[in-house]
């Protein structure tokens, strides 16, 4: 029998507040942490981000005190587990350094969302940013070189390249061209809709984070960097929140939500090879459990639904960690040159020249653009930009050499 969260007892929701030095969570090393033991911990703080945040939101839409009551005891909750969660991050990893990781996990969850999406256009979708964050990795891995004469190979371990991706400077879109077919969740397979929440909590942290340290940065080149891809975060939430199905009632979206909190941490709990994190994982899994049976009741009780004709009993299939590097090279060689029109995607050289895309690529990029620029001043300052290659020379001709 496979692990079934509708019928798994989870800590009692009364016994769940723990104390301050509980949450103060002892750091990990970052010289000896595994790659994704970091990512996991990176992915699963946006997690518990995107769940406060929600939570919120759903307390804003309802009258009843006695859901807001239900409501406010999970996020208190749900707060917890996000300190506990990202106080793992040292203090002498610098903003650059988790930003290396934000990036890892950005590239390595989408490629593995790729291979393993079972509707066509979201896997387009995904395809589509993937190329996008890659290219932030290679940005930022330059500026990291360039300013504290770190190479990111150092973080990303033997699991993820770094080269050029779909170069950031041609990524920047007309609002109305990041909007993408919206999903049925009556329709949806599940393993897409934990695709799609997962990855668009995993987006929508990395905007924060950028919105937040960017302009912490003492130099005019990096604070341009994290303002442009900062910029490109903003376009990818927008793209993957309306992927969602719109017409989903407050009390379907919070048990969707915490389902797929059961489902990250089952996952991540079974493949941690981190004993510290492990125990985060386990106890956090325990919880979750217990808002997720608090979600069914209120969705029964105020909708007349059974979340079981909403969700399966079983989990789909695990989000995995995991090397990508043959994944990715194949969707650069067939995809780099792709960008957005409607909902849909077509090569750039297709456009007329008087189309959205050429109107916003006209006035963002006239003058100095951070992400060429970050690129020109490593060349400058060392003589070549930075690449991590483990499969031989860049699969597209025109970046293998820098601009």
């Amino acid at each position: 029998m496979g692990f079934n969260p509708f019928k798994e007892k989870g800590m009692p929701i009364e016994k769940q507040f723990r104390n301050w030095s509980d949450l103060n969570s002892k750091p990990f090393n970052k010289d000896e942490v595994h790659p994704y033991t970091r990512c996991r911990g990176i992915l699963m703080n946006g997690i518990e981000t995107e769940a406060a945040i929600f939570l919120h939101q759903c307390a804003r839409h309802t009258k009843d005190i006695e859901v807001k009551r239900n409501i406010a005891m999970s996020r208190r909750v749900e707060q917890q587990q996000q300190k506990a969660v990202n106080w793992c991050i040292p203090g002498n990893q610098s903003v650059l350094e988790t930003t290396i990781g934000y990036e890892q996990v950005a590239v390595d969850l989408t490629a593995w969302m790729c291979r393993n999406e079972p509707d066509p256009y979201v896997k387009q979708v995904f395809d589509f940013g993937l190329l996008e964050d890659f290219d932030h990795l290679y940005r930022y891995a330059n500026l990291l070189e360039m300013k504290q004469g770190i190479k990111a190979e150092k973080l990303v371990g033997k699991y993820t390249e770094i080269m050029p991706g779909r170069p950031t400077i041609e990524e920047h879109r007309h609002p109305f061209d990041d909007i993408r077919n919206q999903g049925n969740r009556k329709k949806m397979d599940p393993q897409t809709l934990m695709n799609v929440l997962t990855l668009l909590a995993g987006e929508q942290q990395t905007m924060n984070f950028y919105m937040n340290v960017g302009n912490i940065l003492e130099d005019s080149i990096g604070r341009g960097l994290y303002l442009e891809i900062g910029q490109i975060e903003e376009q990818h939430v927008t793209q993957y929140e309306s992927l969602l199905d719109p017409t989903a009632s407050w009390y379907e979206m919070l048990v969707m939500h915490e389902y797929n909190e059961c489902y990250l941490y089952h996952g991540f709990m079974e493949q941690e090879v981190d004993p510290a994190a492990k125990k985060i994982w386990d106890l956090h899994l325990s919880m979750e459990l217990e808002h997720f049976r608090i979600a069914c009741d209120m969705l029964q009780k105020y909708d007349k639904k059974d979340a079981e004709e909403l969700l399966p009993n079983t989990f789909p299939k695990a989000i995995t960690f995991e090397s990508n590097v043959d994944y990715v090279r194949d969707v650069l060689r067939d995809q780099v040159e792709l960008t957005a029109q409607e909902t849909q995607f077509v090569p750039k050289q297709e456009l007329k020249k008087d189309s959205r895309y050429m109107k916003v690529q006209s006035i963002l990029n006239t003058g100095t653009v951070p992400s060429e620029q970050v690129i020109k001043e490593h060349v400058k300052k060392l003589g070549t930009d930075y690449r991590y290659l483990l499969k031989g020379e860049h699969p597209v001709e025109r970046l293998r050499e820098a601009a």
